[in-house]
């Protein structure tokens, strides 16, 4: 039965809506509330490597991130958040390219498609952290939210034209 809804793609689809649930709960959720400061500072209470990164400063959204701005814990967490949001999308970028090119059957439109509908996600997904509390939507979100779907569905069109090559 799994077999058969991999080949016909609900499965993978079916992994799409599971994770725009998983976002669509977490984006209900306040900064505090997901905010993770207080086991890094457990975890890595000896900071390691901040010497080494205390020499990375950078602007995103105007403001800047770096351990001078933002203190060690802070600045760590930056890079686990904005990871989640790229391997989030990238993880429905691809589900939905593999949910849907056995409906579609075209390589490039079903990247488009595909594309064009997790980064619609994207984009409401940062409406609704506009209307949760404590949060602040970030065009700079969707666009790297959109650049991890585009990954996916650019490594899983890679993947089909060297297959079909390999028919040939």
């Amino acid at each position: 039965m799994i077999k058969q809804y991999r080949k016909d793609g609900r499965l993978y689809l079916w992994i799409g809506f599971i994770l725009m649930g998983v976002l669509f709960y977490s984006s209900s959720q306040t900064y505090e509330q997901q905010s993770q400061i207080g086991l890094l500072s457990t975890l890595l209470n000896n900071e390691p490597f901040s010497n080494s990164l205390s020499h990375v400063a950078f602007n995103y959204a105007g403001s800047e991130v770096s351990i001078a701005a933002k203190g060690y814990f802070s600045f760590v967490e930056f890079f686990i958040r904005k990871g989640a949001h790229f391997g989030t999308y990238f993880l429905m970028g691809g589900s939905f390219y593999l949910g849907l090119v056995p409906r579609i059957r075209s390589v490039l439109l079903t990247g488009v498609i595909a594309w064009l509908a997790a980064t619609g996600y994207a984009g409401l997904d940062e409406f609704h952290q506009m209307l949760t509390g404590g949060r602040t939507p970030l065009f700079q979100d969707v666009m790297l939210d959109s650049s991890g779907a585009m990954t996916a569905i650019l490594l899983c069109m890679l993947v089909f034209f060297v297959k079909r090559r390999r028919v040939i």
